[in-house]
């Protein structure tokens, strides 16, 4: 059996060869680097690595040789450990190991690598003291390195290069951060990203330091694991023990964080392995838990040795000498305590918790900390989650000690509930931001697939950084994999927000695709992570439906899926010229997410064309049950390739993750064919005929078949369809009712069905409204007539028309293409690039601006607009679905047409439950104000900032109102950037 699918071929015999044109192993053809080539960090704008030698330069190799590294004994074992990792490191990159020593004393050479912590290292603190290692930018400070080449750094010695840290971690980030610039990517394991092979490696001379980092402690959260990791890890490792966590742990550190929540449902990091703990904090890796497993201890620890119920007011003994056992069992290890408490399983408390009972446990586990550390309790860092409804009990008055951070949360869609005010005096523990890949709950899971993009992930943070919510970030990464694109942007972000400003995304984008893959395929490797991010956060694939995309208003649901497929054959063009040892990496980070997304999405206007045309009585329906069922197979058998081929297994379970055919929130048990319908046809043939922008048929509809109407500045051509309803095809031909109106097939004969597009030629067409018929003869000489509305608005031209032209009642308008902006003193509307479910969004920037009156202190965005009609207008403005993150009543914006009085619009005046579910589901919060215009003609929308953080996407103005579609109208015709027939 063989399934087609965008000019591929996929085999779906159990063998482990598979051969896909489009997806062919090309062994023998494998694109070498030059060797003058030089990695590219995502992370860093240049590199201090070069394959050449130059002035004052160190060869960590060269000439088969690689220098020796030096690490002292009486350094952190963390420490030792990552030098031992780039003593591999080295050997991938040149196949030349270098020698190690950990010792009191540096062996002697005439070049070495110096590696060490200030204040634990000798030989470090000596070039310190001896004025040959200035450190005076990394000393004192949190996490922070320097990689630097010293002339004689001591007797012996002719030139080092010294890895210094301020601190452990500081260290290692050096060590990695030189593995890094010789070309092994953080996700060397992870996604099997090759090393890059140099034979030569000369460290620059200079200072090299990413300086300190921004957000202090940057993490991941390991979530929602079964059944996709949970089952990896249990095959591979055996479990979530040491075997496993080790690898994140180095990950983690590779990836400059410095923090980790482990997998919890069913898992407890300490008790499943007693070296997991003790492993963490050799590494470096400082451990937390998440929002509700309070004092370190894990939730299904509870399950395992908790006594009674989990309900503080009648069981509050047993639960304290739970919590204290936690503590104990924590020593001096590094960790962040969560303290509060929530219900059993991630639940509310009950009804009858209040905060006095709240501040009670707080009060009870902070004595309970410094009962058992011997020291105040505010010297323990510790964390407060302020999760789903314990931010009401904040929001209401509850407060704990000023030294615990309080880790403010997103509504688990990626959208912040909650900020410190800009530019407030902060408590000592500071603030957090705890944020979502990865979900279970409603209005649906999502889990199987990444739908992060980087500028909402952006857009979401710098608020965050701007107001000062910078002690911790932790991501909620659910399996770590299929999130590699987007976690390594997040903690790349929290080191340095500022090095990556909004108009920097595709370059960051580029230079991570260039770590992990050859870097002349950056830019295009680059472009497919953008746009399937993008594409896939319009709707999360779990809440996916037949119904989701408009199946006839703007041909919305093919257009869809042809960009899908459009993405989809760049990345297979790709996959051939990719050199064979990429292939698996390519594989897991670009063409099955590119790939799976794309055919999901087909497979569900497969399921909607089937639906309709069953209703229809359609030739064509058995057919689409049957394309629908190649699809779901195709589905299934990504899934098994990544599984069982992609790197000889290595990554089995790790799309078991089931995500189609949800009913509720919660998943599947596994993977359904959405319901189809077959019918039986009778034996001769019957004419049906649908046009575009409607479900009807003729001739069984009542009323006149009516297309779109055509005009100068709109879409150009619109479709009939005829279609069969019968077994026998049937020949038909079209007589238009003008010269002027122009069919592409006049006749021809009908097995299934045919697509007509009907259009006009703008210079025959009189000036005016009208409708001419179109007369569809079929057979037994059966008559179907389609009419043609069309407008030709009289000395309208291009010449004489500004901005966005109305046409079938609408103005569309991407909220990015205004005509002008206006400042108001340093607050200004700007472009996020890339932000949103169609093109680029518009917000107000600086972040942290004061709330504005409209008028002239706020800033205002300004559309031309030509409307073909008067009267009332409808203006809908389509917004990110930001929650309202401060105190106030709402975010805000004013609108208004030409001169008229400016209108305030709240966009979360129906901050319902209900709302919030179509909010995040639909990805957009549409908002609509009422104006009046007195008469067509040329206008002007304004658009002004009220409060900071609304981002504006999409502006529809309707006269006579668009037509229903998830995405809205595409954009409307303006003479400065299309063609047209007015031309």
């Amino acid at each position: 059996m063989k399934l087609t699918f965008s000019n591929s071929t996929v085999s779906v015999n159990r063998s482990k060869v598979f051969y896909w044109p489009g997806l062919v192993y090309t062994l023998a053809v494998v694109l070498l680097l030059a060797l003058v080539s030089l990695p590219v960090r995502a992370a860093n704008d240049s590199t201090y690595i070069s394959s050449a030698k130059a002035k004052g330069s160190f060869a960590l190799t060269a000439s088969g040789k690689s220098a020796p590294l030096y690490v002292s004994s009486e350094d952190f074992t963390g420490v030792i450990r990552a030098a031992k990792d780039l003593q591999a490191d080295v050997n991938r990159v040149t196949k030349v190991q270098p020698t190690l020593t950990v010792d009191k004393k540096a062996p002697k050479a005439k070049q070495i690598v110096l590696i060490g912590t200030l204040g634990k290292s000798p030989v470090i603190d000596k070039l310190v003291k001896s004025k040959k290692l200035d450190v005076s930018g990394i000393a004192g400070k949190w996490e922070t390195y320097l990689v630097q080449v010293v002339e004689k750094p001591m007797r012996g010695v002719d030139q080092a290069l010294v890895i210094a840290g301020s601190d452990k971690r500081g260290t290692i980030f050096g060590i990695y951060d030189v593995s890094s610039e010789i070309g092994v990517s953080p996700w060397y394991y992870w996604a099997d990203v090759p090393v890059k092979q140099q034979q030569n490696l000369y460290v620059l001379p200079g200072r090299h330091t990413d300086g300190e980092p921004k957000v202090k402690y940057r993490g991941i959260f390991i979530n929602d694991e079964a059944p996709a990791l949970g089952g990896w890890a249990t095959e591979k490792f055996g479990g979530f023990n040491s075997k496993f966590y080790v690898n994140v742990f180095e990950l983690v550190l590779r990836l400059k964080g410095n923090y980790l929540w482990p997998a919890m449902w069913g898992r407890a990091f300490y008790d499943d392995d007693p070296k997991n703990p003790e492993l963490a904090d050799e590494y470096g890796v400082v451990i937390g838990t998440s929002h509700h497993e309070p004092l370190t201890r894990a939730h299904d620890e509870w399950r395992r040795f908790g006594t009674g119920k989990w309900n503080y007011q009648t069981n509050k003994e047993n639960l304290q000498k739970f919590w204290k056992d936690g503590i104990i069992r924590m020593g001096n290890k590094e960790s962040l305590v969560t303290i509060g408490m929530r219900g059993d399983g991630d639940e509310p408390m009950s009804e009858d918790s209040n905060i006095a009972l709240l501040e009670q446990i707080v009060d009870d586990q902070r004595k309970i900390i410094s009962d058992v550390t011997g020291k105040p309790a505010s010297e323990t860092p510790q964390v407060w989650a302020l999760y789903k409804e314990v931010q009401d009990y904040y929001d209401k008055g509850m407060r704990v000690p000023d030294d615990v951070t309080l880790l403010l949360a997103d509504d688990n869609w990626g959208n912040l509930r909650k900020l410190p005010k800009a530019g407030a005096k902060q408590h000592s523990g500071g603030y957090g931001i705890y944020y979502h890949y990865d979900y279970v709950g409603g209005p649906r899971n999502y889990k199987w697939i990444n739908t992060n993009p980087l500028p909402r992930i952006w857009e979401q943070m710098h608020l965050a950084y701007e107001h000062d919510a910078t002690r911790i970030w932790i991501v909620n990464v659910g399996d770590i994999k299929p999130m590699e694109f987007p976690t390594s942007f997040f903690l790349d972000y929290a080191w340095n927000p500022e090095k990556w400003p909004a108009e920097r995304l595709v370059e960051y984008t580029k230079q991570w695709a260039a770590q992990q893959f050859p870097e002349q395929y950056a830019a295009e490797v680059a472009e497919l992570l953008a746009k399937y991010g993008k594409y896939n956060s319009r709707r999360k694939p779990e809440l996916l439906s037949p119904e989701t995309y408009s199946l006839t208003n703007y041909r919305e649901a093919e257009s869809v899926v042809a960009d899908y497929l459009q993405l989809t054959e760049k990345a297979e063009q790709l996959y051939q010229q990719m050199p064979a040892e990429y292939k698996d990496a390519y594989f897991q980070l670009v063409l099955h997410p590119v790939k799976a997304s794309a055919n999901l999405n087909a497979l569900y206007l497969a399921v909607a064309k089937n639906r309709l045309y069953a209703k229809q009585g359609r030739a064509a329906t058995n057919a689409y049950a049957a394309k629908a069922k190649e699809l779901f197979d195709l589905d299934q058998e990504l899934s098994r390739i990544y599984n069982e081929d992609i790197a000889d297994g290595k990554w089995s379970h790790m799309m078991d993750q089931t995500h189609i055919s949800y009913t509720y929130w919660q998943q599947p048990e596994k993977d359904v064919l959405p319901e189809v319908s077959e019918i039986k046809l009778p034996a001769g043939s019957e004419m049906g005929i649908a046009i575009e922008g409607s479900e009807n048929w003729w001739p069984n509809a009542k009323g006149e078949a009516v297309l779109p109407e055509l005009t100068p500045f709109g879409q150009q051509s619109y479709y009939i369809e005829l279609f069969n309803r019968g077994q026998k095809p049937f020949a038909y031909t079209v007589q238009p009712g003008a010269a002027w109106i122009q069919v592409d097939q006049k006749q021809g004969t009908v097995n299934d069905q045919q697509r007509l597009f009907v259009s006009v030629n703008w210079k025959q067409v009189p000036k005016g409204k009208q409708r001419v018929p179109i007369t569809i003869t079929g057979p037994n000489g059966k008559k179907t007539v389609v009419q043609v509305a069309i407008n030709n608005p009289a000395n309208l031209t291009a010449d004489n028309v500004k901005g966005f032209v109305e046409s079938n009642g609408y103005v569309s308008i991407n909220a990015e293409n205004f005509s002008r902006t206006t400042a108001a003193g340093d607050a200004q509307w700007k472009v996020i690039p890339d932000l949103g479910r169609t093109a680029s969004a518009v917000a107000p920037f600086p972040v942290t601006a004061q709330s504005k009156k409209p008028g002239p202190d706020s800033p205002k965005a300004e559309y031309d607009i030509y409307l073909l009609n008067g009267g009332e207008v409808n203006v809908k403005l389509l917004v990110s679905p930001t929650l309202n993150y401060n105190e106030s009543d709402g975010l805000r914006y004013a609108v208004a047409i030409d001169d008229a009085a400016p209108q305030i619009v709240n966009i979360h005046k129906d901050n319902t439950t209900q709302s919030w579910d179509a909010w995040v589901a639909n990805s957009i919060i549409v908002t609509q104000s009422k104006h009046k215009v007195e008469k067509p003609g040329q206008h002007v929308l304004k658009v002004w900032m009220v409060d900071p953080g609304v981002v504006l996407q999409k502006i529809v103005v309707e006269t006579e109102g668009a037509k229903p579609s998830y995405l809205g109208p595409p954009e409307s015709f303006r003479p400065e950037a299309a063609t047209s027939a007015v031309r």
